[in-house]
């Protein structure tokens, strides 16, 4: 079982640490995130109305949706296939999509087999350990708050069952800061826990006395507020490996406490946030923009359209009615109902109002257009197509994609390096952190280690959609090599200036061809040695047997030459006495 090594539960009452300062950070992160608010909650009613969480709102209530003003659900489904197609196109349960590599220029080293079979065998390791966790799930809902918010959040944890978790929070509950460069390196979430979670959670010496006395008195449910900040450590010792010395420091406490007083005060090796953004404006934004700030105004003409279609509909079918005074009792419009009336009068008993002849055909024809333009926006015409061959068990494969949604693939290009920068490195270096720190990686046998060690490692990302992304390269290639075979049929010299393994080799790469079936240089080079070798002894066993089989004939005509009879003697002694005289 693997040994939590971060934030350990401990007696953190009067550590001697100013709260002030941390409380006043706090609160400078969510004053900035407050003035996002407005365009949230706007984002959220009208593209995912289940998400966002603002103020102080109560914890555990369902949230009830305006559908009068939600009357057409065709934005939240393209979120929803925006979300499972960023899964599928970009870290599928069911295929490899990270490949570890080490971040050094020496490509021997990278291609030497051993070092090759170790990363391949982390890449093993990191990918089961996702499997086992609840990572996968958790991010399809960081994608989602990514499509609609154009900013996600997720906690990654240490866990003793499954060596990790990921914990999602929504919009508008937690908070973030970025450094000079523009990376996410602050988190505060205020939150609600009930008294027992805060006594499980923290122990019951750390609590506050009113949380004590709640738990004292077996009120286990009663919620309080918890505040959480992580930021950089920027006094810490770097020689020292405590948790009060590691690069992030995390702090926990209650409203309403001391100022001397924490629920715990810990450390992260790596920051534990992940902070995808879709796209920052400015470099002064800390939060992003994206397509569901694009598509807003359309999804708000879609309801105003949807809502005048089912007006003009029910005009028609049911249409504002006049009556006469020589109406008896009450009008009863049900069907079947009977309203009573005097026939004598002229014009008595109930006529429409008013008629309107709406060009409903027209309406609904608009309304379609509009949700086509939506769903283009959410790219849900490119991801149902991931999603659907997901489903139908035929993977799609990225030279599809490249050819089918070109155009799509180029305007997903920035979102593809934002994910990969700010959510994917992020979690594969956190988790590989925690796997080293609890002895869960592979071993490295002692040749690996003294040729690697202190090495870093990166990532390269071999899902579906990063390779349609490459997919531009790799036709690039081919079409030069084709270039290349065809001046060759003119002038074989042109051949000479394409190295065939080199190529083979780069588009091995840019596809995320396991490393353990690409061969090195070297055994290429001594597969082929053995090859020119055995071709050779071949060739000489061959011309040996033509000598002997040479001169074979040659004993055999000499032996015939002697025993055929010629005019008293052999046609081989006539010979002889002819080239004799």
């Amino acid at each position: 079982m693997p040994i939590l090594t971060e934030e350990k539960k401990q007696d953190f009452k009067s550590t001697g640490l100013n709260r002030d300062n941390f409380v006043k950070r706090a609160l400078a992160l969510k004053a900035e995130g407050i003035a996002w608010y407005p365009a949230w909650k706007d984002l959220s009613t009208y593209c995912s109305p289940t998400r966002g969480f603002f103020g102080e709102e109560q914890p555990n209530t369902g949230k009830k949706i305006d559908h009068k003003t939600l009357m057409n659900s065709c934005a939240e489904e393209s979120v929803g296939i925006l979300a499972s197609g960023m899964l599928s196109g970009l870290t599928s349960p069911s295929r490899p999509w990270v490949r570890p590599e080490l971040d050094t220029d020496d490509q021997d080293l990278m291609e030497y087999t051993p070092v090759k079979t170790w990363l391949d065998s982390v890449q093993k390791w990191l990918l089961k350990t996702y499997a086992q966790s609840n990572v996968y799930g958790s991010l399809t809902s960081i994608y989602e708050e990514l499509g609609v918010f154009s900013t996600a959040c997720g906690f990654l944890q240490e866990d003793y069952k499954d060596t990790i978790r990921l914990r999602v929070y929504t919009i508008g509950e937690y908070y973030y800061g970025c450094g000079p460069d523009g990376r996410v390196n602050a988190f505060y979430h205020r939150f609600w826990m009930t008294v027992g979670q805060i006594v499980k959670e923290f122990g019951y010496k750390n609590c506050s006395p009113q949380v004590q006395s709640a738990y004292d008195n077996n009120n286990l449910d009663q919620w309080k507020i918890v505040n959480h900040l992580v930021e950089e450590n920027d006094d810490r010792i770097p020689d020292y490996i405590d948790f009060r010395n590691m690069p992030f420091r995390s702090i926990y406490w209650e409203d309403g406490t001391k100022n001397d007083d924490y629920l715990r005060v810990g450390g992260y090796e790596e920051f534990p946030i992940l902070a995808p953004r879709w796209a920052t404006t400015t470099t002064a934004d800390v939060y992003g923009r994206g397509p569901g700030w694009k598509a807003l105004g359309h999804v708000k003409g879609l309801q105003k359209l949807e809502k005048n279609y089912h007006i003009a509909l029910d005009k028609v079918n049911r249409p504002p009615l006049q009556a006469d005074a020589s109406i008896q009792g009450e009008v009863d419009t049900r069907p079947d109902g009977v309203t009573r009336f005097s026939a004598m009068l002229p014009n008595a008993g109930l006529k429409p109002a008013y008629q309107i002849n709406p060009d409903l055909q027209n309406m609904q024809i608009k309304i379609e257009k509009t949700e086509d333009r939506i769903r283009k926006i959410f790219f849900a015409d490119l991801f149902m197509m991931l999603a659907n061959a997901e489903r139908s068990g035929q993977p799609v494969t990225a030279y599809e994609i490249m050819e089918k949604k070109a155009e799509a693939m180029q305007i997903l290009g920035p979102l593809l390096e934002s994910v990969e920068s700010e959510l994917l490195n992020p979690m594969n270096d956190r988790t590989l952190g925690i796997g080293l720190r609890t002895g869960q990686l592979p071993p490295m046998t002692p040749e690996v280690q003294k040729l690697i060690g202190g090495m870093n490692i990166k990532f390269k990302y071999i899902s579906v959609l990063a390779q349609a992304q490459r997919m531009a390269g790799l036709q690039a290639i081919d079409q030069w090599a084709m270039g290349v075979y065809q001046d060759a049929q003119i002038n074989p010299e042109a051949a000479d200036i394409m190295d065939v393994d080199e190529k083979n080799e780069e588009k091995s790469q840019m596809l995320g061809i396991p490393a353990k079936i690409v061969r090195d240089k070297n055994t290429i080079a001594a597969t082929r040695k053995a090859r020119r070798e055995a071709q050779a002894k071949q060739e000489q066993a061959m011309e040996m047997a033509q000598s002997v089989e040479i001169a074979g004939k040659g004993a055999k005509a000499a032996k015939d030459l002697g025993t055929t009879p010629l005019a008293g003697s052999s046609a081989l002694e006539t010979m002889i006495k002819g080239a004799t005289q």
